[in-house]
C-alpha cells in the first residue's frame, strides 16, 4: 500500500525547493560592471571566484557581461560574496587605494569654463615607501592584465592598480617566466573566450637593461634575427615565437600543460609599438602608461598588437569560433563550432573577391562589386553662392561602428550562385541588378555608387544597398546572384563594446549624452585643451573599430605575384563580403538622413567624403544647419549633434569662396574642411 505520507514529505519537499530557487531569484544583485568592478578590486580572477561557487570560469564572465544572471542558490551565494567584497573595499585613506577612473565634469552650457578631468588624478598614484629594492613589500603582488617593465637600478613591473614590484631578475627568459607564474592575465570577455595572456611592455631602459638593441636594424621585416643572444637563450630555454619573429608586438611560448596555454605578449617601446599602427600614445611615466592601458583592457581588451589587430581579436573574444560540446559517442567533451561565431574560412563570391585575390584574375572590371564610402562633390548652384557666404562640415562618429549595429551578415555558409532570383531583404548576399532607371535628386549624391553619381547599367550590389533602393520605391530585379544561407548578427557585442568604451571615454572628457546640440558644441570645442592621454585613448578605442572593419577585408602584405593566395585568406574573420555589408549600410543610412534634412529644411550637401558631409551655411556653425528639435537634441532620422555613434560633430568650417577653390583644384573639399577649432 503506498505511503502517503512519504508521497506527501517528498511533493512538500518539492515545493519547498521551487519556493526557496523563487526566493533566490528576487534577491538583488548588482549591475554587471559593478559586479567586475568589485572582482577587480579585490585582485580576484574568474577562475577563483568560480571555484568558490562550483561553476565554471564561463558562467562568471557571463554574469559580469550581462549576458546570463545566475539561478536559484548560486545567485544567493554570489549576492552573498559581493556584498562581502564591497564590505571589504579599501578605506580611500590607505597608502595604495585602489584604481580610480576619472570623475566626469558635468555638461556644459554655453559660456560656462570646465576643467578637464586627467587620466591620471594625482590621488590615484602609489605612495612610494622608502624600501630596499631587493626586498620588495610582501603586500604587493602581481595584479591585472599586464604590467609595464622599466629600469632604474633594478627592472620593475608597474600594475594598473597603481603598485609596483622590484623584480630579481636581469635577463628576457626569466621575466617570461615570472610573467607566466605572476598570475597576469585578461580575463574571458564571453562564456567561451579564453583568459588573454599576460601583456609585457617594455620601456627603452627596460629592454636595454634585458640585452635588446635600441632598435631594428631589418627595418623592412621589422624583426630580431634568430642568432641574437637574447633569441638563442629564449630558444634553449625552449619558448618559441610566432611565424611573424621577434619584432615590436612578440610572443613567446611554451608547450601547454595539462592543455593550460603558457604564452606572454611583449610590446617594445623603443621599436614603435604602441607609438605606430593605429597607436599614437604621448611619452609617460611607466605608472601612467600602465594606467591608461589598463583603462583600454578593462573597457576592450589587452592590446596585442597594431589597433586593426586589437578589433580582430576582439571579434573572435566576443564571438570564439567553438565551444565544448559533448561528443554523443564517447561521452567525453570535444571542442565544436560556436552558433553565431565565424569558424571556418570561405571563399568569397567572385564579385566580392579583391582584385589581387586568385579569383580575380580576368574578371572584367564591371564585374567587380565597388560597394565603399563616398567621394563625391559638386558645384554649388548660384543661390547657394549668393545665399551662403559658410560652407560647415559634420563628421559622423564612428559612422561604419554604428552601421554594423543589428546588421545581419552571413556566416558560414558559401555563396550559393541564383539565375534571376527575387530579392530578398533578409538574405545576405551579392546582387547583380541594374538600378539605373531610380529616379533621384541630382542634388544628392547616389545611394548606390561610390562616386555618388547614378549608375548607368548593372553592378553588383550588397543586401543594404538594394532593400534601400526599394524604399526609394525603385523596382529591384536582380539578374544573378551569390547567396548566404546563414545569416546572424555577428557584430553585435562588438559593436556595443567598442561603443561603450567611446561613451565611457567621451564622458571622462566630459562630452555626455542627451545634452542640447549647442551645449555638445561647446563641450567639443574644449577637447583642444584636454588630457593628452585621454584623447589618445579615444583615439585608439576609434582606431580600434575601423581597423577591426578593416581586417575583414585584409590585403596582402608582401605579395609573391599577382593572384596569389596570401595568409589572411585562411582566416574565419577575413570576411570581405561582411565589410561591404557595413560600409553599404553606413552610405544608405547616411543618404537617407541628408535626403530627409533636405525634405526639411531645402539644404543640400555640397560634398561627401566617406561620413563627413558638407552644407552650405548662413552663419559659421553647425546649428546653421541642423534643426533643433524639440529637446534641442535634433530630429530622429535627420543629421543630428550628438556624441552617440551615429550622430554627428562639427568637422570645420571654411568660406564659400575657399570651396569654389578647392573645387578648381580638382579636390574634395570634404577632405580638408576640417580645421584646427575641430574635435578628435
Amino acid at each position: 500500500m503506498p505511503d502517503d505520507h512519504g508521497d506527501e514529505a517528498e511533493l512538500f519537499a518539492r515545493v519547498d525547493e521551487l519556493l526557496a530557487d523563487l526566493s533566490a531569484q528576487r534577491i538583488p544583485l548588482p549591475p554587471p560592471r559593478e559586479r567586475a568592478r568589485l572582482r577587480k578590486a579585490a585582485g580576484l580572477s574568474t577562475a577563483q571566484i568560480a571555484d568558490a561557487l562550483g561553476c565554471p570560469a564561463e558562467d562568471i564572465a557571463a554574469w559580469e557581461s550581462g549576458t546570463q544572471e545566475p539561478l536559484a542558490v548560486r545567485r544567493a551565494a554570489y549576492a552573498r560574496l559581493l556584498q562581502g567584497l564591497k564590505t571589504l573595499q579599501r578605506p580611500e585613506h590607505q597608502d595604495t587605494p585602489p584604481l580610480q577612473e576619472p570623475t566626469p565634469t558635468p555638461s556644459l552650457r554655453a559660456g560656462e569654463k570646465a576643467e578637464q578631468p586627467s587620466l591620471f588624478p594625482a590621488t590615484t598614484h602609489v605612495a612610494s615607501t622608502p624600501r630596499s629594492r631587493s626586498a620588495p613589500s610582501p603586500t604587493v603582488k602581481p595584479t591585472g592584465p599586464l604590467a609595464v617593465i622599466d629600469h632604474a637600478d633594478t627592472l620593475t613591473a608597474h600594475f594598473t592598480n597603481g603598485t609596483q614590484l622590484p623584480l630579481n631578475t636581469s635577463n628576457l627568459v626569466d621575466l617570461l617566466r615570472w610573467a607566466l607564474d605572476s598570475g597576469l592575465r585578461r580575463d574571458s570577455l564571453s562564456p567561451h573566450d579564453k583568459p588573454g595572456d599576460p601583456l609585457l611592455v617594455l620601456t627603452a631602459a627596460a629592454s636595454t637593461a634585458l640585452g635588446l638593441p635600441a632598435e631594428l636594424d631589418d627595418r623592412a621585416a621589422l624583426r630580431l634575427p634568430g642568432t641574437h643572444p637574447a633569441l638563442v637563450r629564449l630558444t634553449q630555454a625552449g619558448f618559441k615565437l610566432t611565424h611573424r619573429g621577434f619584432g615590436p608586438w612578440p610572443r613567446a611560448y611554451l608547450p601547454p600543460v595539462n592543455n593550460k596555454r603558457r604564452s606572454v605578449q611583449l610590446a617594445i617601446l623603443a621599436w614603435g609599438a604602441l607609438a605606430e599602427d593605429g597607436w599614437h600614445l604621448p611619452p609617460l611615466p611607466p605608472a601612467d602608461l600602465t594606467r591608461l592601458l589598463g583603462l583600454y583592457t578593462e573597457r576592450l581588451l589587452t592590446p596585442r598588437g597594431s589597433t586593426a589587430v586589437c578589433g580582430q581579436e576582439l571579434m573572435t573574444a566576443l564571438r570564439p569560433p567553438t565551444k565544448p560540446v559533448r561528443d554523443p559517442s564517447s561521452g567525453t567533451w570535444v571542442s565544436g563550432p560556436n552558433p553565431g561565431a565565424l569558424h571556418e574560412a570561405l571563399e568569397p563570391a567572385p564579385p566580392e573577391a579583391p582584385d589581387t585575390h586568385p579569383l580575380a584574375e580576368g574578371r572584367p572590371p564591371e564585374q567587380a562589386m565597388q560597394e565603399e564610402a563616398w567621394d563625391w562633390s559638386r558645384q554649388p548652384d548660384a543661390q547657394e553662392t549668393s545665399r551662403y557666404p559658410h560652407v560647415v562640415g559634420l563628421d559622423t562618429n564612428l559612422a561604419f561602428l554604428s552601421a554594423a549595429s543589428s546588421l545581419s551578415v552571413a556566416l558560414n555558409s558559401p555563396p550559393r550562385h541564383v539565375i534571376a532570383p527575387a530579392f530578398d531583404k533578409k538574405v545576405p548576399g551579392c546582387w547583380y541588378c541594374d538600378l539605373s532607371q531610380a529616379d533621384l535628386d541630382p542634388r544628392l549624391p547616389s545611394p548606390f555608387t561610390a562616386t555618388g553619381q547614378a549608375p548607368t547599367g548593372p553592378a553588383w550590389y550588397t543586401t543594404p544597398t538594394l532593400e534601400y533602393a526599394q524604399t526609394l520605391g525603385v523596382d529591384v530585379r536582380p539578374i544573378e546572384a551569390y547567396l548566404r544561407d546563414e545569416a546572424g548578427r555577428y557584430l553585435d557585442p562588438w559593436y556595443k563594446r567598442l561603443r561603450n568604451a567611446y561613451m565611457d571615454t567621451m564622458a571622462d572628457l566630459g562630452v555626455h549624452e542627451k545634452i542640447p546640440q549647442a551645449d555638445y558644441l561647446t563641450a567639443m570645442s574644449k577637447l583642444t585643451a584636454a588630457d593628452p592621454a585621454q584623447l589618445a585613448l579615444l583615439a585608439a578605442i576609434k582606431a580600434t573599430a575601423k581597423g577591426g572593419l578593416g581586417k575583414l577585408r585584409e590585403g596582402p602584405r608582401n605579395l609573391a605575384g599577382p593572384y596569389t593566395r596570401w595568409p589572411a585568406l585562411n582566416k574565419p574573420t577575413w570576411r570581405p563580403d561582411i565589410r561591404a555589408a557595413v560600409v553599404a549600410k553606413a552610405r544608405v543610412i547616411l543618404h537617407s538622413k541628408i535626403r530627409k534634412l533636405a525634405e526639411q529644411t531645402g539644404r543640400y550637401p555640397l560634398a561627401v567624403l566617406s561620413d563627413c558631409v558638407l552644407y552650405p551655411a548662413s552663419t559659421s556653425s553647425a546649428l546653421d544647419i541642423i534643426p533643433d528639435g524639440p529637446d534641442q537634441q535634433g530630429i530622429k532620422g535627420l543629421i543630428r549633434l550628438g556624441v552617440n555613434p551615429g550622430c554627428s560633430k562639427e568637422e570645420g568650417v571654411q568660406s564659400m569662396s575657399w570651396y569654389q577653390h578647392q573645387l578648381t583644384q580638382g579636390l574634395n573639399p570634404a577632405r580638408y574642411v576640417k580645421n584646427e577649432l575641430a574635435g578628435p
